[in-house]
């Protein structure tokens, strides 16, 4: 799905993970000035106590001002501060011809007379948050926290820090997986967010400014909101809204309700001076559920895709389309043999509901469509000429197809820290190849951290041995110690080798 609509006014938006060395800031949201409430003789009725009142009731029954301590408490341990160094890639020529010299001795002359081409700049340091959601180490930030990062370091509240291993990425939610190696983590539930309410009180807890464990107050101020941020042709936006204070370095922090449970991610803030002047949006909870599902499951991201160009529904675009107003999503276009195009649903239709759940606007359409998988069947109501109809679709992937597309779950690339595909015919033949491997992406690991590869490159052999598939790779690397030569070319038929360590 792609919405077309855009962001009006003066407001900024931003994304923050205060990028130090680069004087970038890309950070999160903004701060809720809390007007207490003054003891003027005013009676408090017993309606007011309760989740989103300025006064509650104590154990006793005794009604007393609303604090935040008793949550405070729960979440402080499970928010963590994450540091991301880029040191690897900073280089004017990503290739690298010249074998670093501890490797000249494992690998003798076989590559002597070539030169380096690129000299090395300083390390890059960012800092973020990230939320512990289980006892097995698993940590959930933004991607734009750890993107292009070399190395991830992350510290808990008791200052122990840690090294950790990206599990995945999702940059079409602007969300990751990491994992440190780490005994009795604290750790914080994920609720669902469509039970979050617009006036309901929120917390955010992070690392601003360089100020760790930082928590701060305020309402989810709206829902399902789409400030046009992520860049990425498969985005999703649907971010709760809140005026709770957050600044860079809260990306990849917590919302969290009340109860102490995790409702967002925060992620963006909208402001005129790029901090805390304006408010501040979250990832959904339902929606970083599904995410890390999908990463612990599959390797990525399983989107299911309706195959449409969608607008929310207002009384300008029903002027423009002669059209009765009604609250719903419109949809502009239709593509050819997708879901929805064999499903039934036509240019013009207004999608008012998805399996029972309203769709007042494209955002919340997405956020519905972006909890499923290709191959899942999803009920939508349409009105369609001033009627209802009601219409089954099946979910399709990127590529036009039901499957659910797996990536190769082994140890060792984890710790290399990349993705690999096989190349497919097409590519092979252009280089007389009857087989090799790609790598589709890089993580922060072993070859970002010890070498200058780049995305796309085309491995042919390991160590001198003939690779041909994804399989050849991991046998070349699994239980392998001391340092590994990888060959290969990239698209363009350069030529290179890339050396590093496995137990450095």
């Amino acid at each position: 799905m792609k919405s077309d609509t855009n962001t009006k006014g003066a407001w900024k938006v931003y994304l923050f993970s205060a990028v130090i060395a680069l004087a970038v800031s890309l950070g999160v949201i903004q701060l809720n000035k809390q007007n207490e409430k003054e003891n003027t003789g005013v009676t408090v009725v017993e309606s007011v106590p309760g989740a989103h009142a300025l006064y509650t009731k104590d154990n006793e029954g005794n009604i007393k001002p609303l604090d935040f301590t008793d949550t405070s408490e729960k979440v402080l341990d499970a928010v963590v501060h994450i540091k991301s160094t880029q040191t690897g890639s900073s280089y004017q020529n990503q290739g690298a011809r010249e074998l670093p010299d501890p490797f000249k001795e494992f690998f003798g002359d076989m590559f002597k007379g070539q030169s380096p081409e690129g000299t090395r700049s300083q390390p890059r340091v960012g800092t973020g948050s990230g939320v512990i959601i289980n006892d097995k180490g698993y940590i959930v930030t933004n991607n734009h926290v750890i993107d292009n990062a070399d190395e991830v370091e992350v510290t808990l509240y008791n200052n122990q820090s840690y090294k950790a291993t990206v599990i995945g990425t999702d940059p079409t939610t602007d969300l990751a997986l990491l994992q440190i190696k780490a005994d009795n983590l604290k750790t914080m539930s994920l609720v669902n967010s469509d039970d979050v309410e617009v006036g309901e009180w929120v917390l955010a807890v992070g690392n601003p400014l360089g100020l760790n464990s930082t928590v701060t107050a305020g309402i989810v101020s709206a829902k399902a909101r789409n400030i046009h941020i992520n860049a990425d042709k498969f985005a999703v936006e649907s971010f709760i809204q809140t005026d709770a204070a957050i600044n860079p370095g809260n990306s990849g922090g917590a919302l969290v309700n009340l109860d102490g449970n995790l409702v967002g991610i925060n992620t963006a803030i909208a402001s005129t001076t790029g901090t805390y002047t304006g408010y501040g949006f979250a990832v959904p909870s339902n929606i970083v559920t599904k995410v890390v599902e999908d990463l612990l499951k599959y390797g990525n991201v399983q989107r299911g895709m309706l195959g449409v160009t969608i607008r929310t529904m207002d009384s300008n675009l029903a002027k423009e389309k002669d059209v009765d107003f009604t609250k719903g999503v419109w949809v502009e276009q239709v593509g050819e043999d997708s879901g929805a195009d064999l499903a039934g649903i036509e240019s013009g239709d207004i999608i008012i509901s998805v399996n029972g759940k309203e769709t007042a606007t494209s955002p919340r359409l997405q956020e519905i469509i972006a909890g499923k998988r290709p191959g899942d069947k999803v009920t939508i109501v349409v009105n369609r000429n001033g009627k209802e109809k009601e219409l089954d679709v099946e979910l399709h992937n990127s590529q036009g197809g039901t499957n659910i597309i797996k990536k190769e779950d082994k140890e060792v690339f984890n710790l290399l820290g990349a993705d690999f595909e096989n190349v497919d015919n097409e590519l092979g033949k252009k280089f007389g190849l009857d087989g090799a491997v790609q790598v589709t992406k890089l993580y922060p690991g072993k070859i970002k951290k010890e070498t200058q590869m780049r995305e796309g490159f085309i491995i042919t052999h390991i160590d001198g041995k003939r690779v041909k598939d994804i399989d050849d790779v991991a046998s070349a690397l699994e239980g392998k110690k001391g340092g590994v030569m990888l060959e290969g070319i990239y698209e363009d038929g350069s030529k290179y080798y890339y050396a590093f360590g496995l137990d450095s």
